[in-house]
């Protein structure tokens, strides 16, 4: 499962990224249980859910700030832009329906959950963050 964050000033070259770095990344485990195969290697499926809370700031005050989010239209291409690339590569993709409130079940065996993000020359935290969860069971 890849919960992805898209940030205010991320472009497709972020989307396209993250997509990248999800489809090889060696998060699978092989016949002797290391993680070393690609979902690429699998037969997995990616579900993709879009979630703007990954790119909440809670480092002031009670309540988050998601003035870091990106305004809806952009995070929709970007999340659908994101999901094509990775349908390109030969991945099966589910998506969440963007936007909308859902309630998403997720069993992790492992557990292994990555935070990924795109290159920046900045401090002001993860841009386009795309959160991995594995399910070992290659579902």
């Amino acid at each position: 499962m890849v919960l992805l964050g898209v940030a205010r000033d991320d472009a497709e070259r972020d989307a396209e990224y993250i997509a990248d770095k999800v489809a090889n990344l060696r998060i699978f485990p092989d016949d002797e249980g290391r993680m070393n195969l690609s979902v690429k290697e699998t037969t997995a499926a990616v579900m993709v859910v879009s979630q703007f809370t990954l790119l909440g700031d809670c480092r002031r005050g009670r309540r988050p700030s998601f003035m870091e989010a990106a305004a809806p239209d952009l995070a929709e291409r970007l999340y659908q832009g994101f999901m094509e690339s990775l349908i390109n590569m030969g991945i099966s993709v589910r998506s969440g329906l963007f936007g909308e409130m859902m309630e998403v079940e997720l069993v992790n065996t492992g557990p292994v959950t990555l935070v990924i993000s795109s290159p920046r020359e900045t401090d002001r935290g993860p841009s386009g963050c795309g959160t991995i969860e594995r399910k070992a069971t290659g579902d």
